[in-house]
Parts: structure tokens; C-alpha cells; sequence
């Protein structure tokens, strides 16, 4: 799975990947979980183009870049889902209640040594996955 996000990440911020699962990639400043209008609208848009949407299941997966200690990463991780939950909250769909998974600076996709690198793994992905039955 980790190389399907890495895939859709090369992509752009949204992305079809194998079979029905989506992902969009909502990006946050250093230290920060706030979202902007754009990204708040993004978010959005994503949500609303996945057809039959009751029928998917939602994972929230945040991440951060290694500048600052294991536990703040933590925190900051669990912030930032909580922002992006928020933000999904807000749209009028029927959604099913999101899977999160917090991961920190732990299972970076990209290098943390490089300012691109942090600046790619400061984020949250929202995965769409169809619910199997």
C-alpha cells in the first residue's frame, strides 16, 4: 500500500488508484494544522466526485516531517486528522465514520533529509476505498 500512496502522490493530490480506491493529500505548514480555504474547498470537491460514497470507507492517515521530538510528531499527527475530520464533518454527505491512523514522523514516503521531503511528508491523506462486503 505504501507504494500505491507514494504512486498517487507522484500523481498529483488526488488520485485514482488500483481498483476504486481514491486519495487526496491535504498539506499543512511546519508545526501547523490548520488548513487553508483552497485545501478546505479541495477537500470538498474530492468528497463529492466519489460516486455511491455511503458505499466507501474513509481512512484519515496524518503525517509529519522528523523536526521535533517522537512524542510532539504525535501530537501534531493526531492534530491534523482531527482538522481534516472536522473539515469532512462539515459537508453535507453521507459518510461512514472515518478509519485514523496517526503515524508521526514514523513511515515517512519521502525523505526527511531534504527540505522537499519534509515538505511532502507534512500531511494527511484521505483514502477512499470501496467497503467490501
Amino acid at each position: 500500500m505504501k507504494r500505491l500512496l507514494l504512486l498517487a502522490l507522484l500523481m498529483g493530490t488526488s488520485a485514482l488508484l488500483s481498483g476504486q480506491t481514491r486519495v487526496h493529500s491535504v498539506y499543512f505548514g511546519g508545526g501547523s494544522y490548520y488548513i487553508d480555504g483552497k485545501q478546505v474547498q479541495d477537500i470538498e470537491t474530492f468528497l463529492r466526485s466519489i460516486p455511491n460514497i455511503e458505499h466507501q470507507q474513509i481512512t484519515i492517515s496524518s503525517h509529519t516531517d522528523n523536526i521535533g521530538g517522537a512524542e510532539y510528531n504525535a501530537w501534531l499527527s493526531q492534530m491534523r486528522s482531527q482538522s481534516v475530520i472536522s473539515q469532512i464533518n462539515k459537508i453535507d454527505l453521507p459518510l461512514n465514520a472515518p478509519n485514523v491512523v496517526n503515524n508521526g514522523q514514523l513511515n515517512p514516503l519521502f525523505d526527511n533529509r531534504t527540505l522537499d521531503g519534509r515538505l511532502a511528508n507534512r500531511r494527511v491523506d484521505i483514502i477512499i476505498e470501496p467497503i467490501l462486503l
